[in-house]
Formats: structure tokens, sequence, C-alpha cells
């Protein structure tokens, strides 16, 4: 009986503080210092057809680093405190042939779909995070319709560490050779909204692609093993 009095007293407490918050938010007519310069300038200082991709590659490409090392963090955990999980004693039942058949139809087309994802992320709406999502989710897909199968982790932790490094190789060749840290103008922008286009982003966003989908991997991979 404390317990509830006491959560509907925070309760109150909350939504005393919040509500007039809500209340007094008023809609931006206009836009900000920061974003109008994305705006204005961003097409033509980083040759990105999709602004977005300007303002998470480069404008604040460390944050986006910062990103890249809590999954990195993440993956890590997770092996480790799984590293020592017991043997289990039930055998697993195969997939079911509609899976199987499923799986190998839909496999090539998943990841041919996540490389475009991140491939064209500076023209159109995408990039490395996602495109590396969508391969991940492929390889889990395979993963359940072979249980007994299980990845190469030397390969996967190959990938995921080459891509790292070249990533923020990339971006010290950009805080030497151009404006700042991941800056892409450092290779030529090329012809605005064509895909050899935007500098060193579509490589970037290829690195982050690949190491975000091998750290997924990684994590479905520690979460399903069973020694």
């Amino acid at each position: 009986m404390i317990k509830r009095v006491l959560t509907l007293i925070v309760l109150g407490f909350f939504i005393a503080m919040i509500v007039p918050v809500i209340m007094n938010v008023a809609p931006a007519t206009e836009l900000g210092k920061t974003a109008e310069k994305y705006v204005k300038d961003g097409p033509s200082e980083l040759g990105a057809a999709n602004l977005v991709t300007s303002v998470v590659v480069t404008y604040r490409g460390l944050d986006t680093l910062g990103e890249v090392a809590v999954l990195f963090i993440a993956t890590a955990g997770i092996g480790f405190i799984l590293r020592k999980k017991e043997k289990c004693c039930e055998e697993k039942r195969p997939a079911s042939e509609i899976l199987k058949g499923g799986t190998s139809f839909l496999l090539p087309l998943i990841i041919i779909f996540g490389v475009y994802i991140f491939v064209h992320g500076h023209l159109t709406p995408g990039g490395g995070f996602q495109g590396g999502v969508v391969i991940a989710s492929a390889l889990v897909l395979l993963m359940l319709s072979d249980v007994s199968m299980k990845l190469n982790k030397t390969v996967l932790h190959w990938i995921e560490s080459l891509s790292g490094a070249f990533y923020v190789g990339l971006g010290i060749f950009g805080l030497v050779l151009a404006g700042g840290f991941l800056d892409n103008r450092f290779l030529p922008l090329g012809e605005f909204g064509t895909l050899f286009s935007a500098g060193a982003i579509p490589i970037i966003y290829s690195l982050i692609g690949l190491k975000v989908g091998a750290e997924l991997v990684g994590i479905m991979q520690n979460m399903g093993r069973d020694e």
C-alpha cells in the first residue's frame, strides 16, 4: 500500500513538472543558426545530396565515432557476460523447410539491399547504420534457418577491426588534408547528385555499414550460442 502511495506521489510530481512544459511548447517557425548554416551551405561544401548524411558523417563526425564506440562496447560487454554460459543439454530442433527455402531466396536480396542503403546514403535516406542493420538481419536469418551453423568469429572480428581502423584513418586524413576530423573533402567532391560524389562520404558510410553489421551479428551469435 505504501509503495503504491509513493508511486502515485512521484507520478503526481512528474505530471506537475511536465504538463506546463508541454503546454508552453511552441512550434518552430524558422531554422536556428546552426540548422540554417547546414541547409544553406551543406550541399555546396560537402557535395552530398542527402543533408542528413552531411550532418551525421562530417559536421558531427566525432559524435558518430562515439556512437560506433558505444556499439563496440555493447558487443564486448555481451561477449564478456555470456562467455561462461553452460552447454545446453537439449538438442536443438531443425528449422522448418519454409524458413530454409525462404532464407535461400531472400538472403542475397537482403544483403544487396543493405549494401545499396549504405552505398547510396549520401544520395537518398539511409546510410551506414541502417545498411549494417539490414545486412546483420540477413545473417541472423541465415543462422535461424540452420541452427547448427556458426559464423567464423575470426572473420567477423577482422571485418569489425579493419573497418573501424580505416574509419578512424579516414577521419585523420580529413583532419590533416582538409578542414577537420572526417572532413570528406580530402577526396574530389565529384558531380553533385551522382554515385561518385560527396568526396569520402560513400567510403566512410561503407566502413560504418561493415562495422555495424559485424558487431550486430557478433551480438546475436553470442546471445544464441550454446557453449
